[in-house]
């Protein structure tokens, strides 16, 4: 079986993961991620209400209220598909990420010293597994036209897992020593 490796891809900041799970994103998002996707969420309404007051289309109040409602949807889709992608960025590497490298350093070298896998169990056999990181890789940069979601856990995601381990080690000898063995 071979594995098709993430295209290399030069940042200025570390790559953490080239395919991050859902929830992982939503987990890591920042404040300032909220705050983008609440106002771009807002943003439909306010300017559908905007547009209406500066051109009135003299519709009925029912049918004002229905358009409304479409517009607060959508504008909430685009809002959290938003947020979502301004955490993805950062994951790749293509944004400041600091605090999401400690992050991620913390959470991994923990489930290395529990003996848990890096990136979940699957219940996909390893070629699916390669389909699915294929189709879910950096897949964020073509939401404006398909928002897809990795919901896939797999072991396939472009970074070497061997500084988790070293960390991890590190981390037991300090114990270690700090418990005078």
């Amino acid at each position: 079986m071979d594995i098709v490796p993430p295209k290399t891809v030069h940042t200025d900041h570390p790559v953490i993961d080239t395919d991050p799970h859902f929830f992982r994103v939503l987990r890591y998002a920042r404040p300032s991620d909220y705050a983008v996707g609440a106002g771009t969420a807002a943003a439909g309404p306010i300017l559908f209400l905007a547009m209406e007051k500066a051109h009135p289309s003299f519709l009925p109040r029912a049918a004002m209220a229905q358009s409304l409602r479409l517009v607060a949807a959508i504008g909430v889709a685009a809002g959290f598909l938003r947020y979502y992608k301004r955490s993805s960025l950062r994951f790749w590497g293509w944004a400041e990420n600091e605090r999401e490298v400690e992050m991620d350093m913390r959470e991994m070298v923990q489930k290395v010293k529990n003996k848990e896998p890096l990136y979940g169990v699957s219940m996909l056999d390893a070629h699916m597994q390669g389909v699915a990181a294929r189709n879910s890789r950096y897949s964020q940069t073509f939401f404006h036209v398909l928002p897809w979601f990795n919901f896939v856990n797999h072991n396939q995601h472009g970074v070497d897992t061997t500084k988790y381990f070293r960390a991890a080690e590190e981390e037991l000898e300090r114990e270690r020593l700090a418990r005078g063995e």
